[in-house]
């Protein structure tokens, strides 16, 4: 399957909420959908590291870094942590950095850009918080589905037809 916001849609428009189109895939993996969990943090990684490093299976992080382009939220290191952990992707409303080597990850990534200065882990930020970027409320629990068409979310899990 090359595409799964189309089909998504056109078998339940009424429960997905299409986000704004201002993110770039960075991942290996373009098509990628789960659970929500969400971290706030405006440059500082510390969170982002710390969730990573745990049982990621059937999740979705999504970071909201206040669209701040000044810092990476997420590199090689710790996206290849997410991969070892099950993590099925990671939005960022902010940037990354290690694109090349994160495009080699089994992970979705979508960000704003990119930026080869990382952060300072001053422990600072907030997880399972309700977030809003990209004209959506994301909330912990909810579900999220990625593709190169962009990105949705839905109060259920939703399956194909």
């Amino acid at each position: 399957m090359l595409d799964l916001l189309p089909d998504l849609f056109d078998d339940y428009s009424e429960q997905l909420q299409l986000a704004e189109p201002l993110f770039n895939d960075y991942g290996g993996n373009t098509i990628f959908s789960g659970k929500i969990v969400t971290v706030s943090c405006f440059n500082d990684n510390s969170k982002v590291k710390e969730l990573v490093a745990t049982n990621g299976t059937g999740k979705v992080m999504v970071v909201d870094g206040k669209a701040s382009l000044i810092r990476a939220l997420l590199g090689d290191m710790l996206a290849e942590s997410a991969v070892s952990n099950g993590w099925q992707g990671i939005v960022i409303n902010g940037c990354i950095r290690d694109a090349g080597t994160i495009a080699t990850l089994a992970l979705g990534v979508k960000a704003l850009g990119c930026n080869p200065i990382k952060t300072e882990k001053l422990g600072v930020g907030e997880v399972n918080i309700d977030i809003q970027f990209a004209g959506l409320d994301f909330k912990a629990g909810q579900f999220i589905y990625g593709d190169a068409n962009g990105l949705a979310i839905s109060e259920k899990q939703l399956v194909l037809k």
